[in-house]
């Protein structure tokens, strides 16, 4: 390469660390491998090339390391010992020297790879800035323009990233329309094809919900008041422990707000989905008996291996249980029991009274054998 040439290569890089922070020396090394896979590959050249670039200059040098010998054998990997005295006095028998090459029209090879790698690298760079940026923001939501909508993903445009929504982080309940203006809980960043990142999005996770309450209550987002768990069952149903330490502060009363005006700007958001926000307490009868609202509860019996049974108002034993068990088993995620068995007044008078009878058998078996 010319001299001029050189510089404005060299100059170019020094603008690309500036402006883009990747390194010089970075640059410089990667473009000297780069050359000589080229230099390979244009001369035909055995694996025993080398490529230096003068980072003061930018001028660019070819080598070839030779083994020097006493007796020459192959010329292109060996130089004999006489040879190798005019290049360094101090050149021994067996040892490497740099023999420098000069190839014919390697300039314009060096000048087009040159132009290649500093794309290629800007590229690298700007992927895992981007990938950066957005894996510091996994567990956050963002909002974006719906680009595409087909039967398995939703791809939402998020400004530098497309976040991809697969089927399952989807809401059944919703419709989602190109060009729809939507918000998304980041699940996870990943690498996809060629190690771009994928941004990957949901608005059926539960912690979509927290993070909605984070944002609409500031106690909450203060610390004053604290989400102890999520249960949810998106598109329909969600239940939201919280707890305040704060004897004075009602962490029920403050979620939902004056009138109900808090927690309705969270459903709205979540298009109508119902939202019981209930009060955490290390009590689990205590707890458990709240998880089931809007039922109301009569007791709760604790038995082991992380098992309640509950007893409610005949009137009661459907809303407790809910559509299809849903208000159960939202309630056993959310306090975190593997069972809660749910009976009636009426249910489990009746189981007493069998108990009662068939203690009376065994009690009149016992004095007919004495």
């Amino acid at each position: 390469m010319k001299t001029s040439e050189c510089k404005e290569l060299l100059d170019a890089i020094e603008e690309i660390e500036k402006e883009k922070g990747i390194s010089k020396e970075y640059l410089l090394e990667s473009l000297e491998a780069s050359l000589v896979t080229a230099y390979k590959k244009n001369y035909d050249s055995a694996d025993n090339v080398k490529v230096s670039i003068n980072d003061k200059t930018g001028q660019i040098k070819v080598f070839a390391v030779k083994t020097v010998v006493e007796a020459v054998v192959d010329s292109k990997l060996e130089i004999s010992l006489e040879e190798a005295r005019k290049i360094s006095k101090k050149a021994e028998v067996g040892e490497t020297i740099d023999v420098e090459i000069i190839p014919k029209d390697f300039g314009r090879i060096a000048a087009q790879t040159g132009k290649q790698v500093i794309i290629q690298k800007i590229r690298e760079a700007e992927r895992e800035f981007v990938f950066a940026e957005f894996n510091n923001r996994k567990g956050e939501i963002l909002s974006g323009i719906i680009q595409k909508v087909d039967d398995n993903i939703v791809v939402v445009d998020l400004g530098k990233l497309e976040g991809i929504m697969p089927l399952k982080e989807q809401v059944p309940t919703e419709h989602y329309k190109v060009n729809d203006k939507i918000k998304a809980y980041v699940v996870d960043v990943t690498r996809g094809i060629k190690g771009n990142p994928q941004v990957i999005i949901s608005r059926s996770h539960p912690d979509f919900v927290r993070k909605l309450f984070e944002f609409e209550i500031p106690e909450i987002y203060e610390g004053v008041i604290e989400i102890k768990s999520v249960s949810r069952d998106a598109g329909s149903r969600s239940k939201v422990a919280v707890y305040s330490p704060n004897e004075n502060i009602d962490p029920v009363g403050s979620c939902v707000g004056q009138k109900g005006l808090r927690i309705q700007n969270i459903i709205t958001e979540l298009n109508g989905e119902k939202i019981d926000v209930i009060e955490w307490n290390e009590d689990p009868a205590i707890y458990i008996s709240a998880a089931l609202l809007p039922a109301k509860v009569l007791a709760v019996d604790i038995k082991e291996g992380k098992t309640a049974q509950v007893i409610v108002p005949d009137d009661q034993l459907s809303l407790a249980i809910g559509k299809a068990g849903q208000n159960a088993r939202l309630a056993a995620k959310l306090t975190g029991w593997e069972k809660i068995d749910i009976k009636s007044e009426s249910q489990f008078r009746k189981i007493l009274e069998e108990m009662q009878e068939e203690d009376s058998k065994n009690e009149e078996t016992d004095e007919v054998e004495e």
